[in-house]
This record gives C-alpha cells, sequence and structure tokens, in this order.
C-alpha cells in the first residue's frame, strides 16, 4: 500500500509520502549545505512528515478531498490527525534515549524539534510554566492514538529504507553538528547561536517543504538554484557608465563631488577583501547609497555571492533607495521590495490573452516575497529582524536566503535598542556560518562592539581611510552649543529663528515631540500674522500619514529649489532626519543623541555650496520627555560630551561632530542602557536573549519542580521568545486617516461588501494613509466621537472633524467640517 502525501486539486493525482519526503529531503540538503548543514536540514526534510505513513492519515486526506468536491459530504476536521510528532519521536527514541555522547543528543533535540514545529513554529525545551513541550511531543505515550500511528509510520519507513541507512545518515548529521560547535567556539560565539542554527535547520525545512509542496500542486519541476552572476556583472557594468556621467557633470570638480569619488573607488577596492563585517561610514550626503552598491555588486562578483540586500529603517528610505538603483540597472524584475507599503494591484489587464502573463507575474512576485528569491532586496529592519525571531513560520522561512549575501544596513544606528544584543549576535551568524558580508552604513557609526555581547568587528572594518581627514574635508557646518539649563520657550525659539532668517532663506527647526512642534509653529504663524515673519512656513510629524508627508516633503524641496528664492521655515519632528535629501542654510536642533543632531545636520549645507553653516543647538523648555526615555538618555549624555568641550574646547579634536566624540557618546550611552539591550520582557522578568542563551531561571524552575533538570542538551525556550518578539511595540493604535481623495473611497470601501482577498489588497492600498497614535491621543478623539469602527472594530479611521490637511490628526476636533454637508 502506498500512503498519500497530497493530492493534486485539479486532476486528482496523488504524491506519495515516499516521494514527497525525499524530494523535501533533497531540497533541504541543498540549503542546509550553504553552512555545512545538509545532513541536519536534510534529516528534517527526510522525516518531517513520516507520520503520513498511516492508514488513518490516509483516510483523513480522501476525506478532506471528497468533501471539498461534495458539500454534502462529512468534512474532518483540519488537523485531527497528528503527522509531525512520528518524525520527531523516532529521531528522539533512537538517537538521544540510547546515545551517551552530547553531539547525538543535540543532533536528535535540533532536528526533532523542527520536524515536530513545522505547522506551527519551533517549541520550547523549557516553558515559563517549569515543563518541557518538547519532551512532550517526542517523549511521551500517554496517547495511543499518536503512539500507534508512530508505530505503524516507522514501520511502513523501514519497509522502504534499511535501519543502516537511517543510522549511515545521522551519524553524518552529528558529526556536522560537532563542526558548528568548532565554529562557535573559534569565533567565541554565545549559546544563543545554538538556537539560530536551529532556526536555519528548521528555515530549510519550511522552505523545502512549501516550495516541493507547491510545485506538486502546479505541476512544476524542481529548479535548480539561479546563477544570478551574469546579472551582478551586468549592472556593475551599468552603475560604472552612471558614475561616469556624474564624472562629467558641470560639478564633478567641486571639492565635495571629487571626495565622494574617491570614497566610492575605495568601496571598490575594499570589494576584494574576503568576506567579513565591516563599516561604511561615509559622512551624511557623501553618497553612501552608489557607493554601497559598488561595493556589494563588485563583491558578489569576486566572491560568487548569491544576492545583495539592503536593510533599511524607514519605508520611504527604501522606495527612494530602490527606485534610484532600479534607474540605473534597468531590470526591474531582479530588484524585490519588501516593507509594508508594497501594494499588488488587483486587478489583471481586460485583454484575455494578457491576463495569464499578468497571474503568473504577480503568483511569482508574491512567492518571491516569502521566500526572497531574487538577486537584490529592499527590506526593512522589521523584517530582518523578525527572519530571525518572530513567531510561526512565514518569516523563518526566508532566514536561509540571508546566508552567502551582501548585506548592507543602511542607517544601522537605528537599530531598536532592546534589539542590540539579538541584532549582534544575528550579524555574527552570519558572518560565522552563513559566509554572509555585513556592510553597516551611517555617518553615525553605534559602538556595537564595545557592548556585552559584541558585535565581532576587527580593527581594519572600515572602508573608508583617514576617516577624520574626511571629516574635515568633508565639513560643511559648524555645530553651535546653544543650550541653556532651562531651555526655550516657544516664543524665545521664534525670535530666534527669525533673528537668523534676517541673514539667510530657509531654517529646519527640529523639536523631540510633536506637541513642541506644534507649538513653535502657531507662535511662527502668529508673528506671520502680525507682519514679523515673511517666510513660507512647513510642518511635518508623525500626525501626519506617510502620503501627507511625502506630498509636503515635494513642496519643500521645490520650494527650495525656486529660482524665486523663497523664503522657507520648516518645523518638523525627527522623521526629517534620516533619508530626506534635502539641504537648508541653517538647522537648528532640540538637544538630543548626538547620532541625531549628526543627523540633523546633515540637512544643512548639504552639498557644500556655501562655505560653512551654522546648526544650532538648543533646549526646548516646550518638551516633555516623560515617556520618551531613550531621546531623554540620549539628550542627557549629549549635554556631557557639551559640557565636556566647554571645559576643555579642545577635546574630540574640537569638533562635536567628530568620531572621537561619537565614540565618547555611544560608550556613554549604552552604559546607561546595558540592561536594556538584551530585549527584557517585563511580564517574564526575563529576557529573551537570555530565553534563546541558556534560560538558566527556567531550568532552574524545572529542577524544583520535577527534582532534576530534563534530560535534554538544549534547555532554551524558543516558542515563547517568539511569541514575546516585536520590534516595534505596540504601544499607539493604528488609525486610517481621511488625507485625500482616495484615502476617503478607499476607507468607505471598507465598508462594503468584499470579495475573498480584497481585503489584504485594501489594507495595503491603506498603508500611506496610516498615522499610529498614542493611547491617551486615543482615548481623547474616541470620547470626542472623532473614531469611526469598521469590520467590527478591527479597523480603525479617523472622522474628518478630527483632520487637518496642515497638522493631520486633530486630537482637539479642531478638523474640518468638508464632509460634513456631504
Amino acid at each position: 500500500m502506498s500512503y498519500i502525501a497530497h493530492i493534486r486539486e485539479k486532476d486528482g493525482k496523488i504524491q506519495t509520502v515516499h516521494e514527497h519526503l525525499n524530494e523535501v529531503k533533497e531540497g533541504c540538503e541543498q540549503l542546509g549545505g550553504k553552512i555545512g548543514a545538509r545532513h541536519l536540514a536534510g534529516l528534517a526534510g527526510w522525516l518531517h512528515d513520516l507520520g503520513k505513513n498511516t492508514t488513518a492519515f490516509r483516510n483523513y486526506i480522501q476525506l478532506a478531498v471528497a468533501a471539498a468536491n461534495d458539500k454534502d459530504a462529512r468534512t474532518p476536521k483540519r488537523g485531527s490527525v497528528d503527522h509531525s510528532t512520528a518524525g520527531g519521536r523516532l529521531i528522539y527514541r533512537r538517537y538521544h534515549k540510547k546515545s551517551s555522547k552530547q553531539a547525538e543528543k543535540m543532533a536528535a533535540e535540533w532536528i526533532a524539534n523542527c520536524i515536530i514545529s513545522h505547522h506551527q513554529g519551533l517549541r520550547d525545551f523549557i516553558d515559563p510554566g517549569k515543563t518541557s513541550p518538547f519532551l512532550k511531543r517526542v517523549a511521551e505515550q500517554k496517547d495511543a492514538e499518536i503512539e500507534q500511528g508512530y508505530e505503524q509510520a516507522s514501520a511502513v519507513f523501514f519497509g522502504q529504507h534499511t535501519e543502516a541507512e537511517l543510522d549511515t545518515y545521522f551519524a553524518k548529521a552529528a558529526a556536522e553538528l560537532e563542526q558548528l560547535i568548532a565554529v562557535m567556539r573559534e569565533y567565541k560565539l554565545p549559546r544563543i547561536t545554538c538556537s539560530l542554527l536551529i532556526k536555519y535547520i528548521f528555515s530549510c525545512l519550511i522552505d523545502a517543504d512549501r516550495t516541493n509542496s507547491r510545485q506538486f500542486e502546479e505541476e512544476e519541476a524542481a529548479e535548480p538554484a539561479a546563477d544570478y552572476g551574469p546579472f551582478f556583472k551586468r549592472g556593475f557594468e551599468a552603475l560604472m557608465k552612471k558614475l561616469g556621467e556624474m564624472d562629467e557633470a558641470e560639478d564633478a570638480d567641486h571639492p565635495i563631488n571629487r571626495l565622494r569619488r574617491e570614497m566610492s573607488l575605495q568601496c571598490e577596492a575594499f570589494a576584494l577583501r574576503p568576506s567579513g563585517i565591516y563599516t561604511l561610514s561615509i559622512p551624511t550626503g557623501g553618497g553612501k547609497t552608489l557607493a554601497s552598491l559598488r561595493y556589494a555588486l563588485k563583491h558578489a562578483i569576486e566572491t560568487g555571492k548569491q544576492r545583495i540586500i539592503y536593510i533599511v529603517p524607514y519605508t520611504t528610505i527604501i522606495e527612494q533607495n530602490a527606485q534610484e538603483i532600479r534607474d540605473i540597472l534597468q531590470e526591474h524584475d531582479m530588484i524585490l521590495e519588501h516593507h509594508s507599503n508594497v501594494i499588488e494591484e488587483p486587478d489583471p489587464p481586460e485583454d484575455a490573452s494578457e491576463a495569464e502573463a499578468y497571474d503568473i507575474r504577480r503568483k511569482k512576485i508574491k512567492l518571491a516575497r516569502d521566500t526572497w528569491d531574487r538577486p537584490i532586496i529592499f527590506t526593512t529592519m522589521v523584517q530582518f529582524l523578525n527572519t530571525f525571531y518572530a513567531k510561526g513560520t512565514r518569516n523563518v522561512r526566508r532566514l536561509h536566503q540571508l546566508s552567502d549575501a551582501v548585506i548592507i544596513f543602511d542607517e544601522v544606528q537605528s537599530v531598536p535598542i532592546k534589539c542590540i544584543s539579538l541584532f549582534n549576535a544575528a550579524l555574527n551568524f552570519l558572518h560565522a556560518f552563513g559566509r554572509s558580508s555585513l556592510l553597516l552604513c551611517t555617518a553615525t557609526q553605534p559602538a556595537l562592539d564595545g557592548v556585552k555581547h559584541r558585535l565581532q568587528l576587527k580593527d581594519d572594518a572600515e572602508m573608508i581611510e583617514n576617516l577624520d581627514e574626511v571629516g574635515r574635508s568633508f565639513k560643511r557646518v559648524e555645530a553651535v552649543d546653544r543650550t541653556t539649563p532651562s531651555g526655550w520657550k516657544a516664543d524665545e525659539l521664534a525670535d530666534f529663528v527669525l533673528d537668523r532668517m534676517d541673514e539667510i532663506d530657509s531654517t529646519l527647526v527640529i523639536l523631540n515631540t510633536k506637541s513642541a512642534v506644534r507649538k513653535l509653529f502657531a507662535e511662527l504663524e502668529k508673528r506671520q500674522r502680525s507682519g514679523d515673519c515673511d517666510a513660507r512656513l512647513f510642518h511635518l510629524s508623525t500626525n501626519m500619514c506617510a502620503a501627507h508627508r511625502k506630498d509636503v516633503l515635494e513642496e519643500l524641496v521645490k520650494a527650495l529649489a525656486s529660482k524665486r528664492k523663497e523664503r522657507i521655515i520648516c518645523v518638523s519632528t525627527q522623521l526629517i532626519e534620516a533619508g530626506v535629501n534635502i539641504s537648508f542654510e541653517c538647522v537648528v536642533r532640540s538637544l538630543a543623541g548626538l547620532d541625531s543632531i549628526a543627523q540633523a545636520a546633515g540637512r544643512c549645507n548639504r552639498h557644500g555650496k556655501d562655505v560653512i553653516r551654522s546648526v544650532y543647538i538648543m533646549k526646548s523648555a516646550d518638551e516633555v520627555l516623560t515617556h520618551l526615555k531613550e531621546i531623554s538618555i540620549g539628550a542627557e549624555q549629549t549635554q556631557r560630551i557639551l559640557d565636556d568641550m566647554r571645559e576643555y574646547p579642545q577635546m574630540y579634536g574640537g569638533e562635536l561632530l567628530s568620531k572621537a566624540a561619537m565614540q565618547a557618546y555611544f560608550k556613554y550611552y549604552y552604559k546607561l542602557i546595558e540592561n536594556k539591550m538584551q530585549y527584557p520582557v517585563e511580564k517574564l522578568g526575563e529576557t529573551i536573549f537570555e530565553l534563546l542563551e541558556q534560560n538558566r531561571n527556567y531550568a532552574a524552575g524545572y529542577k524544583g519542580k520535577h527534582g532534576k533538570l530534563p534530560e535534554l542538551i538544549s534547555f532554551s525556550a524558543l516558542a515563547t521568545a517568539e511569541q514575546y518578539f516585536e520590534v516595534i511595540s505596540q504601544v499607539a493604535r493604528t488609525v486610517l486617516v481621511p488625507y485625500n481623495k482616495e484615502a476617503k473611497e478607499l476607507i468607505l470601501d471598507l465598508n462594503g461588501e468584499l470579495k475573498a482577498g480584497e481585503l489584504g489588497v485594501l489594507l495595503r492600498k491603506l498603508q500611506p494613509y496610516v498615522v499610529n497614535i498614542y493611547e491617551h491621543e486615543f482615548k481623547k478623539l474616541d470620547k470626542n466621537g472623532d473614531i469611526q469602527y469598521l469590520l467590527h472594530g478591527e479597523v480603525l479611521a479617523l472622522r474628518e472633524t478630527a483632520f487637518s490637511e496642515q497638522f493631520g490628526v486633530e486630537t482637539d476636533g479642531e478638523g474640518e467640517w468638508s464632509s460634513a454637508i456631504m
């Protein structure tokens, strides 16, 4: 009798369990082999659906198919027949219980956990309840039905394969594990690396299993791994052509452009070095996007890397950078964006001959987003960290694609503080095992190699030679300390800004809170009405949705470039600091972290068209930073640097924005927040890093409850760590705003009749019209009746009475009433 893994929907063709297991094993071997885990991953693939070798599962899948074709037939409960336990149980009983060798026990634990978890997510070895969900699945015999299924499934398997065949294969897997542990010791990596290795094996299994199932259903043959080498060569040629054109431009000999050219050349030369973790500390406005692409393409060609991945903090920067690179390389299908703002158009072409090609292309793009199977990927820091640490199976499926890659982290200083140790562990893993090259790009390099769980940077990791000299040559601004103990109120700050505007035509003021921005803007508006301010005013804050901010920024850039020489004052929160190519004659920055001040300085005299311009640092008396602890601590440490320089003006080379000052700042800053870097989970009184590292507290609790430790080598609480992990804590409510005609129509559509699949497309289209508001703001709006509850309260939308075309969300209900008469 043959047993059934899948039945194809369109023609009823059967894929046997034997076929599926062997094919998934081959897929896992290929993916696992990239880090030296060919047999560890292969064994997970070979036994993952062993439990389908049973009469019970055969009856279940046949009934399910019959019910799908006959509405009167009884539908079996989904998942009612356990098929994932058997493979894990076979590995555990055969190679864990009977072995005295630590490597064999660990290999059995890792593989078995991947097998039993492949439909839901990895299990805890020891959980908060001081039990072992892992052992409960693989060791307990209380469920007679599962035990009976295990016995039958094992017998069928050994009817097809000899015991010696499986034993020999497992021995190779255990030998691989020993080698992986040896690499850990060589690189002096912490035990959390074991958890990441398990996740990598799990990634191989999930992708190989899902891919094989899809290929069977869609009658596709397995494809060999794509060779993107020729594309990288074409891309490098296209980039060099673009750089050649830039060298012929009118301003090519400007000192700033000569420096950009020199740094770009250094990046290409650096590409000949071996894979490693490197830094690219090009000053703000130094052309790091194209310089890093030059390195990445050249390095991929030289070392045979499979893909180039850009990790960017904000979706606005992704869209901007991805478009810039698309315009140069001119092969759009080779570049994939994966972030929340990506919209898939729902409607195929009306021409029937084009519709099929459209459907195929759309399916391929969706698949590429699930698997990251493209040579150039643009994604966010959130997606990157989710790939390692988020719950379930969808994110981790992509993890193996991060191996054998060039990964560029843009504005790396934006890694959330709580995620720093986890981020460092992921990068050290990719370097030691994934053979990836990792490039940390920012003008303000955080001292990630100086924290407790450090990033393993070498002394010669910086791509740019003589950074201090480059900084001096690139100097376009002078930082001026205007801080006072009590700070400036909005009227005092307005006086200062208008005094500066007597000498210049454009000023950017960046404050730390939305309310402080609003107060200053209102004060400047008052001066406009009284005739004391003749400048055009712009407002930017996170009370405005992405589409709103984008439109304002476009208008602002146009005004700054206008030949009519408009006089402009822009008041903004820190959202303008990263990835916005814009330049003002003067910048005023409220006291914050020194890295933020350096980013703000990058918006002043950006292209060096003037000799030296001023960036003023002041303290706002209108800011309340009680709930913005990281900004508050950063501001305190910057004040410490400023105080040092007041007492010793030549300290840090006499430059507030020097490399030495930045290193001192991060040293002070990280010292104060070091207990927050391991991702503390207040509810558990534990950190995610420790849950994935040694999990000592839960292990001690288990021993106290049971009188002994579990008979395991691995103690990590994988599922619990994933349950509590989120890159950006959801302390705010997400609200849709009626910014423009499209937004209003889409919000109306949410209340209409939606066909299957339309909701997801609709919500993606609404992404540019989302604002996150704090709970106290939400309660105020809700009390005023300014919140609409859509889709049974699952989606929240702002009424137009609380929306302003100038400020976005109006928590005081001072919006516009245009819709009230519609």
